[in-house]
């Protein structure tokens, strides 16, 4: 509903569960991510903090995307199987990361 949209883009909403992805590579961070917005859902729980940092550009061999999990993590939440039981997501407020960090909001349990 409006009125907690409007509070939790004002960072008044204080996030249930929360998980730091900072340092971690694709690889490993998609079945974390996955496991634990589906736990989070299967206890009830609504708004979830995903914390993803703003990515500083690793300059190894192989060029990268700077901040590559905090440009993937909303698409793997959009996609299968998370799409089915995450409702929004949106960047968090300042207080909370702001961009390197996202609001997870979930689906009512059934």
């Amino acid at each position: 509903d409006a009125k907690t949209h409007r509070k939790m883009n004002q960072g008044k909403l204080r996030p249930e569960a929360r998980l730091d992805l900072h340092g971690m590579t694709l690889s490993a961070a998609q079945p974390e991510l996955t496991h634990f917005v589906l736990s989070c859902y299967g206890g009830g729980l609504r708004l979830v903090l995903v914390i993803t940092g703003k990515g500083r550009g690793d300059h190894g061999p192989l060029p990268t995307r700077p901040g590559a999990l905090r440009h993937q993590v909303p698409y793997w939440l959009h996609s299968p199987p998370l799409s089915m039981v995450v409702q929004q997501v949106t960047a968090a407020h300042y207080r909370h990361g702001g961009e390197g960090a996202y609001y997870v909001y979930l689906r009512r349990p059934k």
